[in-house]
C-alpha cells in the first residue's frame, strides 16, 4: 500500500484579455457568497462555510505583512522571502531565516541578521545536510527597535524589507546571488553589530574591511564619513545621506573590486526567456542605481545550474552555498542557454505493445466502481485526474475509440465538477492574497497556501489531454478560462496582472518552485516532490501546444528545462559536485533552503524517498531524466541498500524511473511479477505496462539530441534512434532534430522515424561508462589480469570463483586480480573512480560479485588509496548483467594524489554464494575509468 501523502510545512501579459473574458476576479463585494462566471464555468469570490484560509500556526487569520506601497500588489507567496510577508508564527512579526545563497538573513527588531554559512552539518542520524543561518553581522540604525519588518518591494528575485520604530525607518535590498546588502535609513547612523569582535583589515576611511566568524565583509558608507569601531559594534554618520552597503567577500584581496560597485544599489531583478528552435534560452538582469559616481554595474554569484549553462566571461571569485560552488559574473546581466526538455502526451505506439492485454488493462481502470478512488481533495483529485489522463492516448493506440472517450468524459465530468462553484468541490477567490484555493483542501493548501502547483499542475495536465481532442471544450467561452485561472495562480506568466503574482511557486533565480506558502522553517522553504512540480510545466507545455497558445506553451517549455537541470543539481546531484562529502546519501527527497534531507514529510521508507520525485512519471514530465542514467542508477542502488531489497510498495513508479536509464531491467522487473502487485495511487497497470514496454522496444530517452518543437523526444536502444514528435496543429508539420534527422508530422498526431548512431553514447545501456566530472583514463578488463586503454581486445569472459556459502562481504576472496602498471596522471580534482563489469551467474541463486579498486601511487607496492564497492547481487537468468559503481562504496581507505609511475589494480571476487559466476573481458562492457587526467 502507499502511505497518505503529508505535507504540513511544505507546501505574456494576459491580463486584459482574461477581463474581456470574465477571468479576472471582480472586486470585493457584500459577504455573501457570489460566483464570478469564468466562460461556462466559475469559482466563487468566498470560502465554503466551515473552511479557512490562511492562519497563523494557531489557527488565527492573517494577512500579508507588507507596507503601505505594497498593500494592492499580488504577494508571491511560496517564495525564499516569504516568511517576511506571511506571518505564521504569533511571536514572530520579522522573519524567519531566509536563504538568499551566498548570505542568508533574517530580520530582527534591530534590522537584518546577515550569515555566510560556509561550513555543513551533518544532522538527523546522517539523513540531512544544512548550512544553517548563523548571523555574523546585524545590520541596522543607532536605536532601531522595530515592532516588525514588512515586505515593502519585491522583483523577480530581490526582496526589500522595511522596518520603522516611528523615529527610524530601515530599508534593505537582498537577493538570490547578490554578494551586496544595500540598505537606505533615515532617523540614526548606520550600525553593524557584529557576533564577536572583528578583525580589521583595511581601514579606508568610508570602506572598512572586516573578518568575523572566518567570514570577510567590507563596509561602505558615503563619501567623506567614517567607520567606527567599538568591540562588536561599528557605527558611521551617514553625512546626511540616507544609504549604505555592506558586502561580503570571497577574498580580503577582493576588497577593490567590491568597492567599485558598492554605491551602484541594486533596484530590481527580471528574467526573460525564449525558445529557439530545441532550445530554452534566458536572460537574468539586475537594474541599478548610482548612490555615488556613475557606476551601474555589479556583481551577482550564479548557481551551478546556472554556470554550467552560460558562456558569459566570469570572474575568479566564488562562494560556498548548500548548492555547491557559486561563480561571480561582473556585470548587471547574464544569459544562459540549455537544450528543452523532451515532452510527448504520451510514448509512441510500439508493435511490442500487446493490444490485447493493454486494453484489459485499461478497462480494468474504467470499468473501476470508483474511477477515482474516492478523491474529494484537490491533491489526491489531480492524482486520479493525472491517472486516468495518461490512458487517453494508450486507448486510442489500442484503436479503442469508445474507450477513449469514455476517459475523456470521466476526465471532463470532474473537472467541471470543480470548475463550476457552488457544489461539494470548487475553487474560490481570496481577495486579501490574491490567491485561488480548491476546497476541500489539503495538505496545507488553504491554511498555508501550500502546494498549489502540485495540485493544478494534474488539473491542466487532465485539461491539456481533453484539449488534444475536443478544442470546444477547452475555449475560453467553454471550460479553457477556468484552466487558464488556475494556471494565473501557480504560473502566471504576467508582472502586471492585479489578481495574481508572478510565477508565485517557481524561483526562477534558484531555477526551482517551493512548496511553502509561508516558509516559516529555520531552514528556510522547502520542496520535495520536485517531479510534481514539473508536471505542471509540461502540462503549461501541452496545454498551450493544443489551444495554440505558444506564450504558454514557451513559459512551461522555459520552467521545464531550467528545472530539469536544478533537479539533476540539487536533488540527484547528477555530478557528484553539490553533497557535502560527508553526506553519505546519493540523493535528496526534499530539498531546502539550507540543504537537503534524505526524508519525506511523512515516512522513512526509502521507497517513497526516492519515489516522491518520480511520481507522476508521464513523458510530459519524466522523459528529461534520460539525461542522468548515472544519478538513476545510484539513485535506485541506493534505494535497494536502504530498503534491504527491491521495492515493493511504490515498485511501479521506481519501475518506470529505472526504465529511464536501464529499459530491459525494468522490463524485466514487470515482467517477473506478471501485473500481480498494487498500483500506486496515481498509477495503473495499463500506463506501467505500456511505458515499460515501449521503452523497452525503443530504448532509453536520449537527452543529447532535441527536436525543433517542444513536443518532441529522441529515445537510443543500442545504436538505433527513434524520434517521436506531437503535433497538435492542424496542418503536418515538418520537426529538424539537432542531429540533423526530420521528421514529418500530420495534423493532431504523433509521428516515428528511425535513425542510427555511430556509437553508443555513454552512459546508455551497452556504451562505455560516462567518466565522473573531469576527465579520466579508461581501462578494459583483459583476461590474463591486465588493465589496458587498447580497444583492439578480444572478448571472452573469465571465471570468478564460488565463495563456498561463505560471506566474504568487503574481504577479497580468490580474486580476479587486472592491474596497470607505470601508470603516470594528475588526479582531477572533485572527479571519482567510476567502474563497469558485465557479470553473469548463469542459472545460480543466491550469488553476489564485488569489486575492490586500489591505487599504488608511486609503483612501490603500497597502495595509498583502496576503494571497495557494494556487492551486486545477480539473477539466476543467463545473460551479462551490469555491475557499476552506482551500487555505491562500502569502505574506503587512504586519499588519492598524482600517479607517478603507479600500479592502478581492480579485483573482483564472490562476496556470497555457492557458485562460480563469471565476469566478460575485452570489451567496453567490462572497463574501469580512473579520475586522472
Amino acid at each position: 500500500m502507499s502511505a497518505p501523502r503529508s505535507r504540513p510545512a511544505a507546501s505574456l501579459v494576459l491580463t486584459a484579455a482574461l477581463a474581456a473574458a470574465g477571468l479576472v476576479p471582480a472586486a470585493a463585494g457584500p459577504a455573501s457568497a457570489a460566483t464570478v462566471p469564468v466562460g461556462a464555468g466559475g469559482y466563487s469570490d468566498t470560502r465554503p462555510a466551515g473552511t479557512s484560509g490562511p492562519t497563523t500556526n494557531t489557527g488565527t487569520p492573517v494577512t500579508p505583512k507588507v507596507t503601505a506601497a505594497a498593500k494592492d500588489r499580488p504577494v508571491p507567496t511560496n517564495d525564499w522571502w516569504s516568511s517576511l510577508a506571511f506571518q505564521r508564527y504569533g511571536d514572530n512579526p520579522y522573519s524567519t531565516p531566509m536563504y538568499g545563497h551566498p548570505l542568508t538573513y533574517q530580520a530582527v527588531a534591530g534590522g537584518l541578521e546577515i550569515g555566510y554559512p560556509t561550513t555543513p552539518a551533518i544532522v538527523g542520524d546522517g539523513r540531512q545536510y544544512e548550512f544553517p543561518h548563523k548571523a555574523d553581522l546585524t545590520l541596522g540604525l543607532t536605536g532601531l527597535n522595530s515592532p516588525d519588518a514588512r515586505a515593502d518591494d519585491w522583483s523577480d528575485w530581490t526582496v526589500t524589507p522595511l522596518w520603522s520604530d516611528g523615529a527610524r525607518t530601515l530599508r534593505t535590498t537582498i537577493g538570490h546571488g547578490l554578494p551586496y546588502v544595500y540598505a537606505r535609513g533615515t532617523g540614526g547612523d548606520a550600525r553593524i553589530t557584529t557576533a564577536s569582535p572583528p578583525t580589521v583589515f583595511a581601514d579606508q576611511g568610508n570602506v572598512l574591511g572586516i573578518t568575523v566568524g572566518g567570514h570577510h565583509y567590507a563596509l561602505f558608507s558615503p563619501g567623506g564619513t567614517d567607520w567606527n569601531v567599538s568591540g562588536t559594534t561599528v557605527t558611521a554618520g551617514l553625512g546626511g545621506k540616507d544609504y549604505f552597503s555592506v558586502a561580503v567577500l570571497p577574498s580580503t584581496d577582493a576588497l577593490a573590486t567590491f568597492r567599485k560597485y558598492a554605491f551602484s544599489f541594486v533596484t530590481g531583478s527580471r528574467v526573460t526567456w525564449s525558445s529557439p528552435g530545441g532550445r530554452s534560452d534566458a536572460t537574468y538582469t539586475l537594474t541599478t542605481e548610482a548612490k555615488e559616481g556613475t557606476e551601474t554595474g555589479t556583481l551577482q554569484a550564479l548557481y551551478r545550474h546556472q554556470w554550467l549553462r552560460t558562456t558569459d566571461a566570469l570572474t575568479p571569485y566564488t562562494y560556498v552555498s548548500p548548492r555547491g560552488t557559486m561563480k561571480v559574473r561582473e556585470g548587471r546581466s547574464f544569459a544562459t542557454s540549455r537544450p528543452q526538455a523532451a515532452v510527448l502526451p504520451g510514448l509512441p505506439a510500439s508493435g511490442a505493445v500487446d493490444q490485447a492485454r493493454l486494453r484489459g488493462y485499461l478497462n480494468e481502470v474504467v470499468n473501476a466502481a470508483d474511477p477515482f478512488s474516492g478523491a474529494t481533495d484537490t491533491y489526491w483529485t489531480g492524482k486520479a485526474l493525472g491517472k486516468l489522463a495518461q490512458l487517453v492516448p494508450l486507448a486510442e493506440q489500442a484503436g479503442d475509440t469508445a474507450l477513449r472517450d469514455r476517459l475523456l468524459g470521466l476526465l471532463k465530468g470532474r473537472l467541471q465538477e470543480w470548475f463550476t462553484a457552488g457544489g461539494a468541490s470548487e475553487f474560490s477567490y481570496d481577495r486579501t492574497w490574491k490567491t485561488l484555493t480548491g476546497y476541500p483542501a489539503s495538505y496545507g493548501s488553504d491554511t498555508e497556501l501550500n502546494d498549489h502547483h502540485f495540485h493544478y499542475g494534474y488539473y491542466v495536465y487532465a485539461a491539456a489531454i481533453v484539449a488534444q481532442y475536443d478544442q470546444a471544450w477547452a475555449a475560453d467561452s467553454a471550460w479553457g478560462g477556468m484552466v487558464k485561472t488556475l494556471v494565473r495562480d501557480v504560473a502566471n506568466p504576467s508582472r502586471t496582472d492585479t489578481a495574481f503574482p508572478f510565477l508565485r511557486g517557481f524561483d526562477v533565480y534558484a531555477g526551482h518552485s517551493w512548496a511553502s506558502g509561508h516558509s516559516g522553517f529555520a531552514a528556510g522553504n522547502n520542496q520535495e516532490s520536485s517531479s510534481e512540480s514539473t508536471n505542471l510545466s509540461a502540462a503549461l507545455v501541452l496545454w498551450g501546444s493544443a489551444t495554440g497558445d505558444t506564450s504558454l506553451r514557451d513559459l512551461g517549455s522555459h520552467l521545464l528545462a531550467t528545472e530539469s537541470d536544478a533537479i539533476g543539481q540539487y536533488w540527484f546531484d547528477a555530478d557528484q559536485q553539490v553533497f557535502p562529502g560527508s553526506f553519505t546519501h546519493d540523493t535528496v527527497g526534499m530539498v531546502w533552503g539550507s540543504g537537503g534531507a534524505y526524508s519525506t514529510w511523512w515516512t522513512a521508507n526509502p521507497e517513497e524517498i526516492h519515489g516522491i520525485n518520480t511520481l507522476p512519471v508521464t513523458a510530459g514530465n519524466a522523459l528529461h531524466m534520460g539525461g542522468y542514467p548515472g544519478a538513476i542508477r545510484r539513485n535506485l542502488a541506493e534505494m535497494e541498500r536502504e530498503n534491504g531489497g527491491p521495492a515493493v510498495e511504490w515498485r511501479d513508479i521506481l519501475w518506470e524511473f529505472e526504465s529511464l536509464a536501464e529499459p530491459a531491467r525494468a522490463k524485466g522487473r514487470f515482467d517477473a511479477v506478471g501485473g500481480a502487485y498494487t498500483p500506486e495511487a496515481g498509477e495503473s497497470r495499463a500506463h506501467t505496462y505500456h511505458w515499460l514496454t515501449v521503452l523497452d522496444a525503443l530504448g532509453a530517452p536520449d537527452a543529447s539530441v532535441t527536436g525543433s518543437v517542444p513536443t518532441s523526444a529522441v529515445f537510443l536502444k543500442g545504436t538505433e534512434r527513434t524520434y517521436a514528435a506531437h503535433n497538435h496543429g492542424s496542418a503536418p508539420i515538418t520537426v529538424t532534430f539537432s542531429d540533423g534527422k526530420s521528421l514529418t508530422v500530420p495534423a493532431r498526431s504523433t509521428a516515428t522515424g528511425k535513425g542510427t548512431t555511430g556509437t553508443i553514447p555513454c552512459g546508455q545501456p551497452g556504451g562505455p561508462a560516462c567518466p565522473e566530472p573531469g576527465t579520466g583514463d579508461t581501462f578494459r578488463l583483459k583476461s590474463g589480469g591486465q588493465l589496458t586503454t587498447a580497444t583492439d581486445t578480444t572478448a571472452g569472459a573469465d571465471t570468478i570463483a564460488s565463495a563456498g556459502g561463505a560471506n566474504h562481504d568487503g574481504t577479497p576472496y580468490q580474486p580476479l586480480v587486472y592491474e596497470a602498471r607505470n601508470v603516470t596522471g594528475t588526479l582531477t580534482p572533485g572527479a571519482a573512480t567510476a567502474f563497469r563489469l558485465a557479470v553473469d551467474a548463469g542459472t545460480a541463486v543466491g550469488l553476489g560479485q564485488q569489486v575492490r579498486i586500489g591505487y599504488d601511487l608511486t609503483g612501490d607496492g603500497t597502495f595509498e588509496r583502496t576503494e571497495t564497492y557494494q556487492y551486486f547481487a545477480t539473477d539466476p537468468v543467463p545473460g551479462w548483467e551490469r555491475y557499476d559503481q552506482t551500487r555505491g562504496l562500502k569502505s574506503a581507505t587512504g586519499t588519492l594524489g598524482d600517479l607517478r609511475g603507479g600500479t592502478v589494480r581492480l579485483e573482483v571476487w564472490s562476496a556470497i554464494g555457492n557458485a562460480p559466476s563469471t565476469v566478460r573481458t575485452g570489451t567496453a562492457d567490462s572497463v574501469l575509468v580512473i579520475p586522472f587526467d
